[in-house]
């Protein structure tokens, strides 16, 4: 079936695993004209020209002129500082939704940043990812067959909420809407929550004197538990701080 998705200029903020995929996943489905690339390391864009992942890099305020969509992929807390750069220099009919595994902090973000732009905001959260960072992990199925979040606000338009949808399934992702609170109480319980126990026992093991005795005997079950604590600690660490209090709420159950 031929997807309902196209863009002529698409901008993704932060090339790393998550839009580096969306943007091959695109790519791929023959959806999109020139993909911008904006990021704070000019080495890492260098590689994302290189491997096909983006067409160039630019500026924000020269990379969002004209574009349809504009997918924030960068860590959470970096949500606010990066749409106020953008803010000067959106047009009226660009859409700009994230990836951000937070919401009801970014969604405040986007309304302080934005204001009465806010309403071409949409939430979107993709649940899918790697142990591995970088543009270098990218890869163009990384979506197939995940679920993706869409939490839109009241402001919304309709068909603007339809696009990010129809963006999402060309990537090959199945969307699910949720409201902002539901979303930040699932995913404590079921993503933020046993990122912190991993992150937590790998630090207790590598810190005891120890250690390498300990990691010498380590199993599969070591293993399995702490994969996911090879993730960005940037990332988790602004993901885990933006929804602590659902978090610790979580742990408390323990």
């Amino acid at each position: 079936m031929a997807s309902s998705f196209s863009s002529s200029r698409l901008v993704i903020v932060g090339v790393g695993l998550i839009g580096g995929s969306l943007a091959l996943a695109l790519r791929r489905a023959g959806v999109v004209g020139r993909v911008i690339g904006v990021g704070r390391s000019t080495a890492s864009l260098e590689t994302a020209v290189r491997l096909g992942v983006i067409d160039e890099a630019l500026p924000m305020e020269e990379a969002v002129r004209g574009a349809d969509m504009v997918v924030l992929c960068a860590p959470v807390a970096q949500t606010l500082p990066l749409l106020l750069a953008m803010q000067p220099h959106l047009d009226p009919d660009t859409i700009v939704t994230d990836a951000g595994s937070t919401k009801s902090d970014v969604i405040m973000a986007a309304k302080t940043a934005l204001g009465d732009q806010v309403s071409q905001f949409v939430p979107a959260h993709p649940i899918a990812g790697r142990e591995l960072n970088g543009v270098e992990a990218a890869l163009a199925d990384l979506y197939v067959g995940k679920k993706t979040v869409l939490c839109p606000l009241q402001e919304n338009r309709r068909a603007d909420v339809a696009r990010v949808q129809a963006m999402w399934d060309a990537a090959g992702a199945y969307c699910h809407v949720m409201s902002a609170v539901q979303h930040d109480a699932v995913f404590a319980a079921v993503s933020h929550l046993p990122h912190v126990l991993s992150y937590a026992l790998v630090a207790q093991i590598i810190n005891a004197e120890d250690a390498a005795l300990k990691l010498d005997f380590a199993g599969g079950g070591f293993r399995d538990f702490t994969r996911i604590a090879a993730s960005s600690p940037e990332m988790w660490r602004d993901i885990c701080l933006s929804n602590r209090e659902r978090a610790a709420a979580r742990a408390d159950h323990l």
